[in-house]
């Protein structure tokens, strides 16, 4: 009795041990908004063995400390990040008052001023994004980068997929990215094996690996969604158009 006792009194101390220092993790965790830190703190004080996984599972932005290291390096050996050109030498005074704070938050993000001499056009529908895509990769005489959160193999994802075994073939230097989650589907189909035999440049972002080792290393639900397309340095995509069919049969509910 006075064994068991003591066991549990010892449990009952290890655990308060490792609540107080989640708690000291979560308070002198940086970049985190207080009312962030005060939601963890009452979810490890009331709910503590639950609340600690939860945190430490879910409370930090993690994807692990290679990938981190790996993002550092490649930082670093980036050009100069460039200004403002063909415009004022101020960046704010070529950019309208009521769009000003867009521009402000996305430098505070990605460390990039405004750059003049640039036109936008918006497409009418999903399809004919897809479509100017192709006739744009097909045109491409350099280089090729895409990067999608959800690429599918359906009519739409494998339009994609031929154009940029097409430019491949021209000697078009082509590199394609995909979230290893979003994009599963495309990732362990015949369609990406096929590329990489064209010659083009495939790369599975944030791969899951092994589901019960992957929180160890970084968490699991942290994906790329971004959906970019640059050719030749010269023409971009960008927005929320993934590379798939409009009905978007992964998830219709979230079709256009």
């Amino acid at each position: 009795m006075i064994v068991m006792l003591h066991n549990s009194l010892l449990a009952i101390a290890l655990i308060a041990i490792l609540e107080l220092v989640v708690m000291a993790r979560i308070l002198l965790r940086p970049h985190r908004d207080p009312a962030s830190r005060i939601a963890w703190m009452v979810v490890v004080a009331v709910l503590p063995l639950l609340g600690m996984f939860a945190y430490l599972f879910l409370g930090e932005v993690n994807i692990g400390r290679r990938r981190v290291k790996r993002l550092h390096t490649v930082l670093g050996r980036m050009p100069p990040i460039p200004g403002l050109t063909g415009v004022a030498s101020d960046p704010a005074a070529a950019i309208p008052e009521r769009h000003r704070h867009l521009f402000q938050l996305g430098h505070s993000i990605s460390g990039f001023l405004p750059i003049g001499g640039n036109t936008a056009h918006l497409l009418p529908n999903s399809n004919a994004v897809i479509d100017a895509m192709v006739a744009d990769i097909d045109a491409a005489r350099d280089h090729v980068h895409v990067l999608f959160y959800i690429w599918l193999p359906d009519r739409n994802g494998c339009k994609i997929v031929e154009a940029l075994k097409r430019a491949a073939a021209r000697g078009v230097t082509c590199r394609a990215m995909a979230d290893d989650l979003g994009s599963r589907t495309m990732i362990r189909s015949r369609h990406w094996q096929a590329m990489r035999a064209a010659g083009v440049r495939v790369a599975a972002d944030l791969p899951i690996g092994h589901l019960l080792l992957r929180p160890f290393v970084g968490r699991i639900d942290l994906r790329n969604h971004r959906k970019i397309v640059v050719i030749d340095g010269r023409i971009t995509y960008c927005g929320s158009q993934n590379c798939a069919d409009p009905e978007f049969l992964v998830k219709a509910k979230y079709a256009p």
